[in-house]
């Protein structure tokens, strides 16, 4: 049976759902992807489901289970090809044929080498119809981390940056608390709980002192911090080495501090690169190994510009706040001076938001012509 189909309002108006049921795990499901089922019989939804968190039910069983003997001859709209191995919980795909469904409707299929088609095969090899493609491009933007997980074996690096009007993020003695409002910090709370991961660079935590946890949301996880600290230059009171899980990546230790920094959740990975400094490609490596999906990047112009360099990122979150700081105060990337206008990193603006009084502006780098 064809992949390709037209596919009417019902659908539409099914899949949008199974896309708003998947955003219930936009916080917890790491390090698996965020997924939502809806079957529907006879033009009516008989059950609807979410998967909420790793080892937990995924949607499709869980509507299956809903829905009981009902589900024979239904259409099941899922956000994600059903999986078709074993892992924590048994395969979807089988689930779906014993349950008797009809057809199944799929967002996009699979980018996790151990299904990557083979769910849908699986399904179409049992004579049920199947179709995907369905509010696609909407359903990548639900998992950007576990795409570039499976595809790139790297996290999906997210920079966020707070900033004045003339793109300034800390003063030249490196204070920089607050530039933006409440309802800015407010919102990067958002950011960080649906992140796996927080990096930010060892001036950030000299100068700043920061916790980097999630406070004003609970998800019953916080997200692994990590700290590129090149030469092992933190202080073991620092406060992000307390309260939750701390990873120091460093290149080399000079002090020999690093017996004094083995505390509690404190672990230390070294990955040197060139010119003693820390290895990020080696570094983003290891963080997919982890099943990390997400980073939120929080530092400063010294790792966001080597990120930036490295072409690391694949969106900048920056809040502006209606202040001028001045050219002596700190940019936001450390990058080369340019000596052409062609030179410049071209971005494109996907979202821009109000936070009164405050902007906040998605963008992604442009693709290369």
């Amino acid at each position: 049976m064809s992949s390709t189909a037209i596919f009417d309002n019902d659908d539409l108006r099914h899949m949008a759902r199974a896309l708003q049921l998947a955003q219930q795990g936009l916080y917890t499901t790491t390090p698996n992807p965020r997924v939502g089922c809806v079957l529907v019989k006879h033009g009516h939804v008989i059950a609807e489901a979410a998967h909420l968190r790793a080892g937990h039910g995924h949607a499709e069983a869980l509507a299956l289970q809903q829905a009981g003997a009902a589900a024979v001859g239904s259409t099941a709209y899922v956000t994600l090809e059903p999986c078709s191995h074993h892992g924590r919980t048994p395969p979807c795909a089988q689930a779906l044929i014993t349950a008797g469904v009809s057809r199944v409707v799929a967002a996009m299929q699979d980018p996790n080498p151990l299904v990557a088609g083979q769910g849908l095969a699986a399904l179409r090899a049992a004579d049920i119809e199947v179709c995907c493609g369905l509010l696609q491009a909407e359903a990548e933007a639900l998992n950007p981390g576990f795409i570039s997980r499976m595809t790139r074996q790297r996290p999906f690096l997210r920079s966020k940056i707070a900033a004045s009007l003339d793109g300034r993020t800390a003063l030249a003695n490196g204070q920089s608390q607050w530039i933006t409002s409440a309802a800015a910090r407010a919102d990067v709370q958002h950011w960080r709980a649906r992140s796996c991961a927080i990096l930010t660079g060892v001036d950030t935590v000299l100068y700043d002192d920061p916790q980097m946890t999630v406070r004003t949301l609970e998800i019953g996880r916080q997200p692994l911090r990590v700290v590129v600290d090149g030469q092992l230059r933190i202080r073991p009171s620092a406060s992000i080495l307390r309260g939750s899980t701390t990873l120091l990546v460093y290149a080399r230790d000079p002090s020999n501090k690093a017996a004094s920094l083995q505390l509690p959740g404190v672990e230390l990975l070294q990955l040197a690169g060139e010119d003693d400094h820390v290895s990020l490609p080696l570094l983003l490596q290891a963080l997919a190994q982890r099943g990390i999906n997400e980073v939120l990047v929080e530092a400063g112009q010294t790792l966001n510009g080597a990120l930036q360099q490295q072409q690391l990122i694949d969106e900048y979150l920056l809040y502006y706040a209606p202040v001028l700081m001045g050219s002596g105060a700190r940019g936001m990337f450390a990058m080369p001076d340019l000596t052409d206008m062609q030179q410049g990193v071209a971005l494109d603006i996907v979202e821009l938001t109000m936070l009164t009084p405050d902007i906040r502006i998605r963008a992604v780098p442009r693709p290369a012509s």
